[in-house]
């Protein structure tokens, strides 16, 4: 018999908070915990691990949507419901944009909400039963956006899992307002999925091949990953073939290290691993979206061509969308 399932209710109004906890108490038999002060529930995240929360969007002191970020910093891969008496288009779009699982207007039938709650913690605990549990991951980027572009899907995976996840950024790029600028929108991105971000003050081009391996050998030796991702070697940018020639030299000791697909990745780009990202498209579009705010954005950062590409690579793995790998050196049972 499984473990009852653990929600956490976010909700101001005392009677809908009562009739939430009791319809999912008596008709899903769930543990259940209610809080009217939103700025309590990161510490109940903590030490409850909930399986689901379900959160009001409008609350004194704290919006659901702010929540969310709190949430997916302290548990990432937590899925979320979001209620609200007033549904609006632009209410849609932000829940999306920040990563609701379900966006419910209020009264909700006792019917939906026990399906919805049932259906999110059933998967996001089969999630995490299937994922590796002891995986470090590294991700190295020549430049800000690379990595979310090449592997945005597999690292919020990854964090879903409770990996470690560390994102390098060897130099600012070609970015506007320069380093201020990239490490702003970086740190964004990373702190959709709950990564950390470490960034070089470099300007695109000039990313030499020994800085760069002293970077990265830094970055090992204080994280100790046991899976490293890099750009592919068949790539047009100098910055990005520089970027896997000094993974190379600096990560010979670790286990597994792969290549993606940069934004720049030519015919010869020969991926042999396709890892679907069903799960986690959205939060790659998320973390894209947090890139080139003040100028005019790359087509490679547009929502339907992501989408597209990662829907052509499906065909070749499972799902409807994957992110193509190439396989560099992998160790045999390593996580």
């Amino acid at each position: 018999m499984r473990d009852p399932y653990r929600v956490i209710v976010v909700e101001d109004d005392l009677d809908v908070a009562g009739y939430t906890q009791k319809v999912l108490e008596l008709k899903l038999g769930c543990v259940v915990r209610s809080y009217a002060d939103p700025t309590r529930v990161r510490q109940a995240i903590a030490e409850f691990k909930p399986d689901v929360v379900i959160t009001d969007i409008q609350m004194p002191g704290m919006s659901g949507l702010d929540l969310i970020e709190q949430v997916r910093a302290e548990q990432p891969g937590t899925p979320i419901i979001l209620m609200t008496a007033h549904p609006s288009i632009d209410y849609v779009l932000t829940a999306l944009r920040n990563q609701a699982n379900e966006f419910l207007t209020k009264p909700i039938s006792s019917r939906d909400l026990c399906a919805h709650v049932n259906r999110l913690a059933k998967d996001a605990r089969a999630t995490r039963d299937r994922s590796p549990k002891n995986s470090v991951v590294l991700a190295i980027g020549a430049h800000p956006d690379d990595v979310e572009v090449g592997v945005g899907g597999i690292l919020a995976a990854h964090r879903e899992a409770g990996n470690p996840v560390t994102i390098l950024t060897l130099s600012r790029g070609a970015r506007d307002g320069g380093v201020k600028t990239a490490w702003t929108e970086g740190s964004a991105s990373a702190r959709i999925i709950g990564a950390r971000l470490l960034m070089e003050d470099v300007a695109e081009l000039e990313l030499r091949p020994e800085f760069a391996s002293e970077a990265i050998a830094k970055a090992i030796t204080e994280t100790m990953p046991t899976i490293i991702y890099t750009h592919s070697v068949h790539d047009r940018h100098q910055d990005h073939r520089t970027a896997h020639e000094a993974t190379l030299a600096a990560a010979d000791e670790v286990g597994t290290v792969l290549g993606f697909q940069g934004s720049t990745a030519t015919v010869d780009f020969t991926p042999n691993r396709f890892v679907s990202i069903d799960d986690f498209a959205q939060a790659k579009l998320a973390m894209l979206d947090c890139f080139a705010k003040s100028q005019t954005r790359p087509r490679v950062l547009n929502p339907d061509l992501v989408l597209a590409t990662a829907s052509y690579w499906s065909r070749f793995g499972d799902g409807s969308y994957c992110e193509p790998l190439e396989v560099v050196r992998e160790v045999v049972g390593a996580n």
